[in-house]
């Protein structure tokens, strides 16, 4: 009786070995990585502040050389001296995003409540009367915010506010209402008057940070922000943001986008429903995304189920 146990033991027990065998085996642990869409490793946004009158040539260059912008301004200050006049913003800005910058460019972490709140959402109310469309993002005065300042626009519509605090590298955002860029345009020429040896080398150390990234490997967001106002008069600067701009044009590797968009993106992968053993995927978004994953890249279409093996 012993022996007759023992062996249906054993057998029970190679048989399920043989099962285990055959299922497939759940790869929890693989890594995905998101890509850019059309699987691009890298991308660009080019941002920049206030809506002066300077708009109007960055605009013309940028339409030029084929790049999209995002342009956060200040509604109450359109159609005063130096500022674009309300009946130009959607003409203007066709093709770019319209995003806010307060109705009044106020330093928002000495406003009361109610007054942030005013700000921005007066902004945003004016600028979606302009461009016909909802205006979801900002970026913050004087790149200045806190945790009360993020708490109080917090359900206002704002989906994204960036800072000032550049990083210097290309990383991804971690926190979209505390979104700091990689560089300011040009680094710090100029904030030291008539200091040629600091724009010699601020200039110096713009251009290869922006050659690191145009060779770099790896998911690489190259953000550069400014200010169309600052290069014009004495040091004019457009010869330099011309050069800039070619540096960066038509290249069939870089996903060129404004802020919302990859936004939009980035919460599309972020909602991507895997199975446990990552060989189905459902993609609930109207976008495309694109995923690696062990090498091999994958296009998840929208609104679909896809087979990942």
């Amino acid at each position: 009786m012993k022996k007759l146990i023992f062996f249906l033991a054993l057998s029970f027990s190679i048989n399920c070995a043989k099962a285990q065998a055959d299922s497939p085996v759940a790869i929890t642990g693989t890594p995905i990585e998101m890509l850019f869409p059309q699987g691009k490793s890298k991308a660009l946004i080019l941002s920049f502040d206030d809506g002066r009158v300077a708009d109007r040539q960055l605009v013309h260059l940028m339409n030029e050389y084929g790049l999209t912008g995002t342009f956060h301004l200040n509604s109450n200050k359109l159609g005063t001296k130096d500022y674009l006049t309300k009946e130009e913003i959607k003409s203007l800005y066709k093709g770019h995003e319209v995003s806010g910058h307060t109705a009044n460019h106020p330093g928002l972490t000495s406003l009361s409540k109610i007054d942030v709140i005013y700000e921005v959402v007066e902004d945003r109310k004016e600028l979606e009367r302009l461009t016909a469309y909802p205006v979801r993002g900002m970026s913050y005065p004087f790149g200045n915010t806190n945790d009360f300042v993020i708490e109080t626009i917090t359900g206002l519509g704002i989906e994204y506010a960036r800072t000032v605090g550049d990083t210097y590298n290309f990383s991804l955002p971690t926190h979209f209402l505390k979104w700091q860029p990689t560089i300011h345009l040009f680094g710090k020429t100029n904030y030291i008057p008539n200091d040629t040896a600091n724009d010699s080398r601020e200039l110096k150390a713009f251009y290869q940070l922006t050659t690191d990234f145009l060779k770099a490997k790896t998911l690489a967001l190259f953000y550069v922000w400014g200010h169309s106002w600052e290069y014009e008069g004495p040091g004019n600067k457009w010869g330099e943001v011309e050069k800039f701009f070619k540096m960066i044009s038509h290249n069939p590797e870089l996903y060129y986008t404004t802020q919302i968009s990859l936004v939009d993106y980035i919460n599309a992968y972020k909602n991507l429903k895997f199975s446990v053993d990552k060989t189905m995927v459902t993609n609930l978004s109207s976008i495309n995304v694109f995923v690696k994953i062990n090498g091999k890249v994958f296009t998840i279409e929208a609104g679909s189920t896809k087979q990942l093996n």
